[in-house]
């Protein structure tokens, strides 16, 4: 009676295939969570590759642009430096040149010192030529020259004026002379004529006319008088009625009341082979 067994059977298998669906199907469940899970991973792998790409790529343009800025710095010191180098180029062309110049000013101080030595003996000697121009020649201006003279004299002995402006006023002085030995002139003063019956001098308050140094007249107030300086006999004398047109001519000329023409006059100072001559012609 084995029956039973044979009908049992069928019943196992079936329960047996049952099991095996389930099982697939819980293994299909379980792969398709894998699957899911799997996909999520990818994702948020891939949301991490992203984020770590732009954090990589804002890191890069961070980097870029600081390294703009480190290049422009290093252009802009580079500029500095080109700079610097032409204005060291410059500073020491400046301390040759100044090294040059003083070489050269320490060579025109000794120079100097030694042209003050011969310079200083010059001005004095100049000096004695004023005193005999004022001395030998007629008194023209005769005052301010000789107040002049004195000046010249004192400025010498000044420590405080410097060798230069000594020079300077001397020269000066000179150029003066040389306007007085060239120009017909009319300045006011006094002269002294020869003692009177008293023994006294004459004194008169005159007009005075120069011509260079050659002719010195004095006319009185009224122009009625004239008086010629010999400088030979050193003293005033008068001149004759025929030379007085002339003289009335030359005064006309310097107080500008006539146009400039030819003027006879007689000299001061005569040249040595026409000493005994009273009278030349000048212009």
């Amino acid at each position: 009676m084995q029956f039973p067994s044979s009908i049992t059977l069928p019943r196992y298998a079936q329960a047996s295939g049952k099991l095996k669906g389930i099982t697939l199907a819980l293994l299909a469940i379980s792969s398709f969570s894998a699957q899911a899970d799997s996909l999520d991973n990818a994702r948020s792998i891939e949301r991490q590759t992203n984020q770590v790409a732009k954090n990589a790529q804002q890191k890069i343009d961070a980097n870029s642009d600081q390294s703009f800025q480190l290049q422009a710095e290093v252009e802009r010191l580079q500029d500095q430096v080109d700079n610097l180098s032409l204005y060291q180029t410059h500073l020491k062309k400046l301390v040759e040149s100044q090294e040059a110049e003083k070489v050269s000013i320490d060579e025109q101080l000794t120079n100097i010192e030694e042209t003050r030595q011969g310079v200083v003996p010059l001005m004095y000697h100049m000096i004695d030529g004023l005193q005999f121009s004022l001395e030998q020649g007629a008194p023209v201006r005769f005052a301010s020259r000789e107040k002049r003279l004195d000046e010249l004299k004192t400025l010498m002995g000044r420590s405080d004026i410097s060798d230069a402006e000594k020079y300077r006023r001397i020269l000066e002085a000179y150029q003066i002379e040389m306007d007085y030995g060239s120009k017909l002139g009319l300045y006011e003063g006094q002269i002294k004529l020869n003692q009177d019956n008293d023994g006294q001098d004459d004194t008169r308050q005159v007009d005075l006319l120069y011509v260079g140094k050659v002719v010195l007249l004095a006319r009185s107030k009224d122009a009625q008088h004239a008086w010629l300086w010999s400088q030979a006999k050193q003293q005033w004398q008068e001149v004759p009625a025929e030379q007085k047109p002339g003289i009335n001519q030359a005064y006309a000329l310097a107080n500008k009341q006539q146009a400039p023409s030819l003027l006879h006059l007689p000299l001061s100072v005569t040249q040595a082979s026409a000493s005994n001559s009273s009278t030349q012609e000048t212009k």
